[in-house]
């Protein structure tokens, strides 16, 4: 395994600027944000994503995933993370997510990059039930996942708390309803903690799903509001080794957006705390 930032911490910083930074701190990897200010699909040229690939190979970093999770462009005044969502009410703005998915997939290929990851349906409409919101995304998205076997790029759904599906059980559920090997799960070890899981005793029920890994603290109360490794209540030693045991060899990026006043310290010291949690399972020397 080895360790990611994501530049979703960085908006206040252009992404070369971005990626110069995390690769002198010391990070193998970096999570391209597929949104202003960095890389929303949509908008980018040519020049553009060569200008991104620059960066990348000046700085001798590698993407671990793209992040189409974040809609920030769009604006909504709902939140700007979740909207528009899988299944929205609306057909018509139900398209915007598909896509602006659609276009972060071709994005990642264009970059050389594995994965992308989305959101796990989105919020449930007042009066719907969670059967007919799996429904809605079940049948939203496989036109998009159709483009990402096409482009041979991974669409990873990731669990949420407050979205469609924000546990173990579900993302179970949600899976079988697919069989394809371009479809899997982003694992976020603070959003299963988040909703009362145990993360270590969820990874072997969902190891051979996980291909990526976001990493961030959460309190013991449980509240999402993702912080520094080391400021919360999550054991990562006995999850980073689950992943191990489950045979998961990729990517964690840390993952904290919060900090956007403040992130070359929090990248540096995220990095600092998590090293010596990879030597204690093994996986450095």
């Amino acid at each position: 395994m080895r360790l990611a930032f994501s530049t979703n911490a960085y908006l206040n910083y252009s992404f070369d600027d971005a990626v110069t930074r995390l690769a002198t701190i010391g990070y193998e990897g970096v999570e391209v944000m597929a949104d202003v200010p960095h890389a929303w699909p949509a908008y980018m040229l040519p020049e553009q994503k060569a200008a991104l690939r620059h960066s990348l190979e000046r700085n001798n970093l590698a993407i671990s995933n793209v992040n189409a999770f974040m809609m920030h462009a769009v604006d909504d005044p709902r939140q700007k993370y979740w909207h528009p969502s899988w299944i929205e009410p609306d057909p018509h703005y139900r398209a915007l997510r598909s896509r602006h998915t659609t276009k972060a997939i071709s994005l990642a290929k264009d970059l050389g990059a594995k994965c992308i990851t989305t959101e796990p349906g989105g919020p449930i409409a007042p009066g719907e039930s969670w059967k007919a919101g799996l429904d809605l995304f079940v049948e939203t998205l496989k036109p998009v996942l159709e483009h990402a076997e096409r482009e041979e790029v991974q669409l990873l759904v990731e669990p949420e708390p407050g979205l469609l599906i924000e546990t173990a059980e579900q993302a179970l559920e949600f899976m079988g309803r697919f069989d394809s090997p371009w479809l899997g799960l982003n694992f976020d070890i603070g959003h299963s903690y988040c909703v009362g899981e145990d993360p270590a005793r969820v990874v072997p029920l969902l190891a051979r799903y996980i291909r990526h890994v976001h990493l961030e603290d959460i309190a013991s109360s449980r509240v999402h509001q993702h912080l520094l490794p080391g400021e919360g209540a999550i054991d990562f030693v006995p999850v980073v080794g689950a992943l191990r045991s489950g045979g998961y060899d990729g990517w964690i990026t840390v993952e904290l957006y919060p900090y956007i006043e403040n992130p070359d310290t929090v990248a540096r010291l995220a990095r600092e705390r998590l090293l010596p949690i990879l030597r204690a399972v093994g996986e450095i020397s």
